[in-house]
């Protein structure tokens, strides 16, 4: 079981104002890209993934959880993404189920495999445009706000989303990785 969930679930059934946050920090950024796996557009996943912590904090959802909430936070982006989808089209993404979940269980992940996966992604980032890359890598590796992106880059924060949003959609094949390298 993931100790940072049982950290920050107890927290917020205790009230403390700063563990949605936590929460939000933890998880934001890994759901919505996780979301990509069934949507192609990153504005749809963050969208998504908003309004899944608003309903998490509205309706105090949290407060039925004895243990990991990640679980529930993904399959519930899941669930929500193909919702979202199948209003818009008609297709089904029932080719990726097998993959996606293997990915819930984050707690039998193997760390070789993670770091053969990271690897992997390390040099298919290095294979990206040259804008895409620095964006990519200042996200993700440094943890930076597209705010901070954009200003260290001298570019809009909506470049900033457009060449994060290519990036991703070139690595969609290593998007799995991406989620651990964030979690981890």
């Amino acid at each position: 079981m993931n100790s940072k969930d049982l950290i920050i679930l107890t927290k917020l059934k205790n009230g403390d104002p700063t563990a949605y946050k936590e929460l939000f920090d933890l998880y934001y950024m890994p759901l919505s890209i996780y979301a990509l796996k069934y949507c192609d557009s990153f504005q749809l996943s963050e969208d998504i993934v908003q309004d899944l912590f608003v309903k998490l904090w509205d309706e105090k959802i949290y407060m039925k959880f004895e243990g990991a909430i990640s679980p529930y936070l993904f399959k519930s982006v899941k669930n929500n993404t193909l919702q979202v989808v199948k209003k818009k089209t008609k297709y089904h993404f029932e080719e990726i189920e097998d993959q996606i979940n293997r990915l819930m269980e984050v707690e039998n992940v193997d760390m070789t495999s993670i770091d053969e996966k990271k690897k992997k992604l390390l040099k298919e980032v290095e294979a990206l445009p040259e804008k895409s890359k620095e964006v990519f890598k200042a996200i993700v590796l440094e943890n930076l706000k597209y705010k901070e992106v954009a200003k260290q880059f001298g570019i809009s924060v909506n470049t900033v989303k457009t060449h994060y949003s290519r990036a991703l959609k070139k690595l969609r094949s290593s998007l799995d990785a991406i989620i651990m390298l964030l979690l981890v």
